[in-house]
């Protein structure tokens, strides 16, 4: 249990920390605190004791270790209510009724990347609870055409796809089958029905049936697989702990890659604001995630903000509620 005097001091360095990437002396805490400088590097010495805080080899000045953002995020924190400024960019885009669900959430995340300087991930996927309720298809040119899938919830999602020397006829016997056979079918079984019951019977009613099955099924495995999306990835490099890490920065970039990455940040079911602080994180000791999941008319995902361990924790989860709340609205 830390005493009042040392909570303060505490809280005082990682936000100093956090707005200055330099150590911080106990000649600084000492004005703010208005004791002496001995007073506090007592205070500091005791803190590094409890590894919340840390000495660094280039300075006698202390920063926050990775126990100690912990301690902060959970004890220390307070809210912080988010700046007009920032508010009325969000507003803009959530106030668009021109655009989808989809579209909102990834500009509305481009937006906070772009305020915040951070990089942000928008894992979406649709709910099992959204059921097939038609699907209609668009001919542009003779080879090309446009698949719109559309919900019982009332999403709609779109495809092109191409198909050579397949009649108009055929495609539009194929639909027919597709929507007399499976609509109400939940949407992540329905490529398994494809497999198992249109893909048997197709044959007798459509000649081209090969490649027609395999472009509807393509669609479909594309629509129920869970998307990634990263929103300013460069955003790394502008921070000091990744831009003189050659060999860090690369191991972020990779991570941000590959597919693991969704396994990483949607590990519980929690709908709460989380943070990942370093190593909780799996993706890199000197990154923080924080993230929370939305669902909202079948639609469920998770949005993230990923950042430096010496991230504005207080704006990044405010930005985050606001987000939720609109999406979710």
């Amino acid at each position: 249990m830390l005493t009042d005097r040392q909570n303060k001091i505490l809280k005082l360095i990682v936000e100093r920390y956090i707005k200055d990437p330099t150590p911080v002396g106990s000649k600084a805490i000492s004005k703010i605190l208005n004791c002496s400088s001995a007073t506090v590097r007592n205070e500091m010495g005791e803190l590094e004791r409890l590894n919340l805080l840390e000495k660094t080899h280039t300075s006698s000045g202390r920063v926050p270790s990775e126990t100690g953002y912990r301690y902060y995020v959970d004890n220390l924190m307070e809210m912080k209510k988010m700046n007009a400024e920032d508010m009325l960019k969000l507003q803009i885009v959530f106030k668009n009724q021109q655009l989808a669900l989809s579209d909102v959430i990834t500009k509305s995340l481009q937006v906070i990347s772009d305020i915040t300087n951070y990089t942000t991930v928008v894992l979406g996927s649709t709910s099992h609870e959204n059921l097939l309720k038609q699907i209609e298809v668009v001919p542009i040119d003779d080879v090309s055409m446009i698949v719109i899938i559309v919900t019982d919830k009332g999403h709609v999602e779109h495809k092109n796809i191409k198909l050579e020397d397949v009649s108009l006829e055929e495609i539009k016997k194929t639909v027919g089958l597709i929507n007399n056979l499976i609509s109400g079918t939940p949407i992540d079984e329905v490529s398994h029905k494809l497999e198992f019951e249109i893909k048997p019977i197709i044959g007798k009613y459509v000649k081209q049936h090969e490649q027609l099955y395999n472009a509807f099924y393509h669609v479909f495995t594309d629509f129920t697989n869970k998307e990634v999306n990263v929103m300013g990835r460069s955003k790394m490099l502008e921070q000091p702990e990744f831009s003189t890490n050659i060999d860090k920065i690369k191991n972020v970039f990779n991570k941000l890659d590959s597919p693991e990455l969704l396994n990483n940040i949607t590990e519980d079911d929690d709908n709460n604001i989380k943070v990942y602080i370093g190593n909780e994180n799996n993706i890199d000791s000197d990154v923080t995630v924080i993230k929370t999941k939305f669902k909202k008319n079948g639609e469920e995902g998770t949005i993230a903000i990923i950042g430096p361990k010496r991230m504005e924790y207080d704006r990044v989860v405010s930005m985050l509620e606001y987000m939720k709340e609109n999406i979710e609205r």
